[in-house]
């Protein structure tokens, strides 16, 4: 695995790459390289769109406030997208900022936001949550964007969910014990992690995700946890016993 260059800013540019290609940038990002970084002209940075890879880039500045990236060289190619789906009861604001970027820099493949009785927000700005995959991304040296789906209720949610794929259901009202050997037991398959609001599910959501076949409940243990600090713990979990981590 290629190891990400740091000391280089990296940008998203959602556009197509190819050697040579001339990249207009947006008036924002021109105006952070050349006035926050102040590079100047033949100055590099290191992009990527979520599809081809990432690049060296130079910067070509038209005037004070304009410029454009020039392609060099791909620097990394383009890795297979991640294929575990987050499903998540949404919360509010900077809290919510805060999971989603933690779910890019864990692993996600989907983001599924899910309402249940007791999710605090009914509809999300789809925008905000890109703008902070984009940001993880960008920080972290991740090349793939997760897909973000809208907010659907839980009992769509679960039907969308292909029957192959297991379903890792983080159950507050499960009996502590260490999820460790039930995650251990599983078989390679395509994974899903589910995570719900502030206050839990309530019986008859819990009682209708342990009806969904091919679903393993979990504790995370017997600290109560908030919804952001659950959803990296149960992802770090995860990707440590059967995700990409115990591949490596």
């Amino acid at each position: 695995m290629s190891v990400p260059d740091f000391a280089r800013y990296r940008l998203f540019l959602d556009q197509p790459f190819s050697a040579g290609a001339a990249l207009p940038l947006e008036r924002e990002q021109a105006n952070y390289l050349l006035n926050v970084l102040r590079l100047r002209v033949d100055g590099t940075v290191l992009v990527f769109n979520g599809r081809d890879g990432e690049w060296l880039a130079r910067l070509v500045p038209e005037g004070r406030k304009q410029a454009n990236l020039e392609l060099v060289r791909q620097t990394r190619p383009q890795p297979p997208a991640s294929d575990l789906h987050y499903l998540f009861a949404p919360l509010k604001h900077a809290r919510l900022d805060y999971m989603a970027q933690k779910a890019v820099e864990m692993g996600a493949g989907l983001l599924q936001p899910v309402l249940t009785r007791r999710t605090q927000v009914s509809r999300l700005n789809l925008d905000r949550l890109r703008a902070n995959a984009i940001e993880a991304a960008e920080q972290c040296g991740i090349l793939s964007l997760p897909a973000i789906e809208p907010e659907r209720p839980l009992d769509a949610a679960l039907s969308d969910l292909a029957p192959e794929r297991l379903l890792i259901f983080c159950d507050e009202g499960l009996a502590d014990a260490s999820p460790v050997p039930a995650l251990a037991q599983c078989k390679p398959a395509p994974l899903a992690v589910l995570i719900g609001p502030e206050g839990g599910f309530d019986e008859a959501e819990r009682t209708l995700i342990r009806a969904r076949p091919n679903t393993l409940p979990i504790s995370l243990g017997p600290r109560i946890l908030r919804a952001d600090t659950a959803a990296v713990a149960a992802l770090a979990l995860v990707q440590a016993v059967v995700g990409d981590w115990s591949r490596i």
